[in-house]
């Protein structure tokens, strides 16, 4: 049950009008988080998310969003900052995966989108939301990545476990840099979770797929949610630089 992990504190997630981000804003809502901003491109989900975490009680606002375009990133956090005074806690959540193709079938188009929006997004939000971590005294951040950038279980989709692998090394870079700088970054590496993405990837039998993890299972949002919960909040205090699998035992297979 949640124990008001983030009580009080001023929190944003980029992608959360489905999936893993949604599910994490409502989290952080349930643990107590005074304000939750929203970000995404599908304004509807995107306010009708708003108004289920404003009934939970915390405050929000959704801004309409895409994380490939550096200046709707850094008006996100200067709205944030401009509209709340604050910022405490980040989670990058948007993320992109190609049609399942081999490698020489891919075009540069799809290098430049897979990459655009799981690396390069990653890094210019980073830029923007460090300083007002910083200028709020510090604080936390949580990249989702994936267990496709540690071991590449999927032959059809060499772009997005590249771009993966390059947003753990961003992650862990920044972590090293701003540690000192009382900001904590840390990856979250989902398995086999039951999202649009996942359900769109091309797999035939999810059944088969799911037997094969330990668990003998699909993970949900909300497993994921509760996990970026954790690593947001003072109980993982002395973690930094690490990626956490949230992957059913898939890795330790």
């Amino acid at each position: 049950m949640p124990a008001e992990r983030l009580d009080g504190r001023t929190c944003l997630v980029l992608g959360a009008t489905s999936g893993i981000g949604r599910a994490t804003a409502l989290r952080m809502a349930r643990e107590g988080a005074a304000i939750v901003v929203i970000a995404g491109r599908r304004q509807t989900l995107g306010a009708r998310l708003e108004e289920e975490l404003q009934r939970s009680g915390a405050r929000s606002l959704f801004i309409p969003a895409d994380v490939t375009q550096e200046d709707d990133l850094a008006r996100l956090t200067e709205q944030t900052m401009r509209r709340f005074g604050r910022l405490d806690a980040v989670f990058n959540n948007a993320g992109f995966q190609e049609r399942r193709a081999p490698l020489a079938e891919q075009s540069d188009g799809v290098y430049a989108q897979v990459f655009d929006t799981n690396v390069r997004a990653m890094f210019h939000a980073m830029r923007h939301e460090i300083p007002a971590l910083m200028a709020s005294g510090g604080g936390a951040i949580v990249n989702n990545t994936s267990v496709s950038g540690i071991r590449n279980p999927n032959p059809g989709l060499a772009l997005y476990g590249a771009s993966k692998a390059a947003a753990i090394a961003l992650t862990r870079a920044a972590a090293m840099e701003y540690a000192s700088k009382g900001i904590r970054i840390n990856a979250i590496a989902p398995g086999r979770v039951v999202t649009d993405m996942m359900l769109s990837s091309g797999i035939a039998d999810m059944r088969s797929v799911a037997a094969g993890l330990p668990l003998r299972r699909m993970g949900h949002p909300e497993e994921i949610a509760a996990a970026v919960v954790w690593l947001l909040s003072g109980e993982a205090s002395y973690i930094v630089g690490h990626v956490l699998g949230a992957d059913g035992g898939f890795l330790a297979g």
